[in-house]
């Protein structure tokens, strides 16, 4: 599993403390990347709002961070417990880092999430003309559907197994283990 990417970020779990931080990071979007991620043009406080629902829904946020800013993420929220197999995964990469592998990693860690919580199908919806994303489900063999100017994508995850279950555990902690030295290596930055 690939942890360090393009410009030295890393890709790690986001904190319950770190919700701030996506929130930051989906307002930073450009237009056309943030009606990619959300289906059209939304506010900021369509954003702020959607950001709050995040604890509510139990949704898992892995991002993509560089120097400790946010800027990829993919977010993986279960459709609930009419459908308790299946989940929503949904990209957002800040323009820079598009097209560097990004999205990749950022799926490779949601679906390792997804498969070590009995999740067996992903859905992922984009826009018609929304290429990148209908590339990233192909590459993880997706099979596409085209509906009303949308695509969607379903990923099927494999069954968990021990050794999927190490590599998040081992991912996580040193996830964890990172971000506590870059907080402190920020705290004497400033002190």
């Amino acid at each position: 599993m690939r942890d360090l990417l393009v410009d030295g970020g890393v890709i790690r779990k986001l904190w319950i403390g770190e919700i701030a931080q996506y929130e930051e990071h989906l307002v930073r979007l450009d237009a056309e990347s943030r009606s990619n991620r959300f289906g059209g043009a939304v506010s900021d406080e369509f954003i702020r709002s959607y950001v709050g629902t995040i604890r509510a829904l139990e949704a898992i946020v892995h991002g993509f961070f560089v120097d400790d800013v946010l800027r990829g993420a993919a977010e993986l929220r279960s459709l609930g417990p009419a459908l308790p197999n299946e989940a929503e995964v949904a990209f957002s990469i800040e323009g820079p880092w598009q097209s560097h592998g990004v999205g990749s990693a950022l799926l490779e860690r949601t679906l390792l999430a997804a498969r070590n919580r009995g999740i067996k199908l992903l859905h992922m919806s984009c826009l018609a003309h929304n290429q990148r994303m209908q590339q990233l489900a192909r590459k993880f063999d997706a099979e596409l559907t085209y509906d009303f100017g949308s695509v969607v994508g379903e990923v099927i995850a494999p069954h968990p197994t021990p050794v999927s279950m190490m590599r998040e555990f081992f991912a996580d902690g040193h996830a964890f283990a990172t971000a506590a030295l870059n907080a402190q290596s920020r705290l004497l930055r400033q002190g």
